[in-house]
């Protein structure tokens, strides 16, 4: 794919999102998110790989499905309620199926099953996007809806939890774990939306830091597979001790960032008279933890059989840009201090 051609769909991702981000009737809304579908679509399969296209394929039909069920979902609000604002969807009916209708775009269980299939057959630039940026439209009309049925947002956040940390625990691709890591992640913002928006906002910046981070620093050290990982200290020996700070980090062991999220949902699911789904979901995230300290163990703990002779890969001069990856890095492993000053700004 020639850099233009590239550019454009990169163009008409950020158009898309931002229509949707942008918009307060339904049809827009619908638009944006549509155009974010389209255009990712050509990036999967610049590869030209089988395995791409036919992971591109299954993404059409998921989304597809999803977009139809959700322009369902709108109509028959209008009809109902005679409104095509998004905030004002005030039926049940209609509420609850477009709940489950973005719940299938952004990959929540139980209508998950589309994401590690194509994640695994994506490269590591495109399955950034993909868990990051194409969540984003999603989860802000997620956000803007009223949610009366908490009952099903529970539901969907505490099961997304479990399948995220069953579905990684025997997975050695690194984009298959990741993609569960994604729908661990997306259940701790589901399962407090209805309770308190603000931290679903703050557990979703987080998110997107550390997964980025995680992100920069596979594409740098080129590796997909879990084996892969155990001659990085070769290749980038600074990477190598950071990487397992950001993979503890993403599990949510203090003091790294990825604490306060988890932290601050625990203590409000609390007050809200919920302990015992924050007990659950407390112990179904330690099932992602044990598939995060399996590559931490095989990034710091193993050794290659061999080491190629001659000049090391990490002697000469990177190729890839440094100072976002290595500023991403530095918030995913320090910025738990600031957290008191960064609700106090969200709120």
């Amino acid at each position: 794919m020639s850099p233009l051609t590239q550019s454009i769909f990169v163009i008409s991702l950020g158009l898309g999102t931002t229509m949707t981000l942008s918009s307060t009737h339904w049809l827009l809304a619908w638009m944006g998110i549509e155009i974010n579908t389209l255009a990712i679509i050509p990036l999967m399969t610049q590869n030209s790989h089988p395995r791409a296209v036919e992971a591109a394929t299954k993404y059409f039909f998921a989304q597809a499905g999803a977009s139809a069920l959700l322009l369902f979902a709108a109509f028959l609000n209008s009809c109902l309620t005679g409104s095509w604002n998004i905030t004002l969807m005030n039926h049940p009916a209609a509420s609850t199926l477009c709940i489950l209708a973005l719940a299938m775009k952004i990959g929540i269980a139980p209508l998950h099953s589309w994401v590690p299939e194509v994640m695994q057959a994506l490269d590591l630039g495109t399955a950034l996007i993909l868990s990051t940026w194409q969540k984003l439209a999603p989860l802000y009309l997620m956000y803007q809806i009223p949610l009366d049925n908490s009952d099903l947002i529970l539901f969907l956040g505490i099961f997304s939890i479990a399948v995220g940390g069953l579905g990684g625990l025997n997975q050695v691709q690194i984009l298959k774990i990741m993609a569960y890591s994604s729908i661990a992640h997306l259940g701790w913002m589901i399962i407090i939306l209805s309770i308190s928006p603000h931290l679903t906002l703050l557990a979703l910046y987080t998110y997107l830091l550390i997964s980025s981070s995680l992100f920069f620093s596979l594409m740098m050290m080129r590796a997909k597979h879990i084996s892969s990982l155990s001659i990085s200290w070769a290749k980038i020996p600074a990477l190598t001790m950071t990487l397992p700070l950001m993979l503890l980090s993403m599990g949510g062991l203090p003091p790294l960032t990825g604490f306060a999220p988890k932290w601050l949902i625990t203590m409000e699911l609390m007050k809200s008279g919920l302990a015992l789904m924050a007990l659950f979901a407390i112990l179904l995230s330690l099932l992602s933890l044990y598939f995060y300290l399996r590559i931490f163990y095989t990034t710091t703990l193993t050794t290659p059989p061999n080491n190629s002779p001659g000049s090391l890969p990490w002697r000469f001069f990177p190729q890839h840009i440094t100072l976002l990856p290595t500023l991403a890095i530095t918030a995913t492993i320090t910025l738990l201090p600031l957290t008191p000053a960064i609700l106090t700004f969200m709120t």
